[in-house]
This record gives C-alpha cells, sequence and structure tokens, in this order.
C-alpha cells in the first residue's frame, strides 16, 4: 500500500465520519422534542461502543489487560468519574504491557 492510498483511505474514512456525525445531527434537529425512548438509545450508544471495545480485549487478553479491567472496575465502585476509570486503566495497561513484555 502506497502512502498516496493511505492518504485517501483516510480522507475517505474522514468524510464519511463527518457526514454520518453531521447527518444525525440533521435528522435529530427537525424534531421539536426527541421522544424518551429514542433518548434513552442515545444516551446508552457510548456504553455500548465503549463495551464492543473493551469485551474482545477482556476475552483474549493477558494478564495486563485483565489487570487493567480489574483497575476500571476498582476505580468504578470507588466513585470515580469515567475519564479517570479511562485513565488509571490505561495506565495499569500501557505500565503492565511494558514491564511483562
Amino acid at each position: 500500500m502506497t502512502a498516496t492510498t493511505t492518504f485517501w483511505i483516510i480522507i475517505v474514512g474522514a468524510v464519511f465520519t463527518y457526514l454520518t456525525r453531521i447527518g444525525g445531527h440533521l435528522v435529530l434537529s427537525r424534531f421539536d422534542r426527541v421522544h424518551p425512548r429514542v433518548e434513552a438509545g442515545l444516551n446508552a450508544v457510548p456504553a455500548a461502543v465503549l463495551t464492543s471495545l473493551v469485551a474482545p480485549a477482556a476475552m483474549e487478553g493477558g494478564p495486563a489487560e485483565i489487570a487493567a479491567l480489574a483497575t476500571g472496575a476498582v476505580v468504578s465502585f470507588l466513585g470515580g468519574g469515567m475519564m479517570t476509570i479511562f485513565f488509571s486503566g490505561g495506565a495499569v495497561l500501557i505500565a503492565l504491557r511494558h514491564f511483562l513484555s
């Protein structure tokens, strides 16, 4: 794959990502009020996306991934915010991957 091909893949991906985001905004902006079920579904999207990213690492991961997930769980039970959970799990994952490999 050449640099030109990579460049165009990135550009096309960026354009389609922008179009999907602006498309959702344009569709929802046409309504005065969003139905509570639609709003609940939209509020669940971030958790669903995060789960779809974390689940494969949890199922196929090694000790570093399991420790990072456990750290995130402990921080969440201690009342940490979403970013605190994310950064603590990420820090443990990076550190353990560095030291265990």
